[in-house]
């Protein structure tokens, strides 16, 4: 039985040797000059000037978050928008595949509003 496995187990150890080797390789042959200026902190082009650890404000995430929700919302559309032509070329689903994006997008701009009356997209 073990022996049906053994194709993946192959492939699982190749996988890593791709992976690793050509790592390896640099750390082992390539040029390692450490000095003071390769070795300080850099941030920005110039000198870090508070601790690394320091507490986000909350809004950077809900930010981000609201980003990544609203794209992913928009990339449904694209799929729809592929085979509209084919939508509006059969008359049997041709008011449902409208409404339904209709109904979509009424969604996605009542989640908008409802973030935009909340002050989520105001920025301070």
């Amino acid at each position: 039985m073990l022996e049906t496995y053994f194709p993946v187990l192959v492939f699982i150890l190749f996988a890593a040797a791709f992976g690793f080797i050509p790592i390896l390789a640099g750390w082992v042959l390539g040029p390692n000059k450490p000095d003071t200026e390769k070795l300080s902190p850099f941030e920005c082009g110039f000198e870090p000037f508070e601790d690394a650890r320091i507490k986000f404000d909350v809004r950077y995430y809900l930010l981000a978050i609201l980003f990544i929700l609203f794209d992913l919302e928009i990339a449904f559309l694209f799929p729809w928008a592929t085979i509209l032509r084919e939508i509006a070329a059969n008359e049997s689903i041709r008011l449902f595949g409208f409404f339904e994006m209709i109904v979509f997008l009424g969604i996605l701009l009542l989640g908008y509003v409802y973030v935009w009356k909340k002050g989520a997209l105001d920025w301070e």
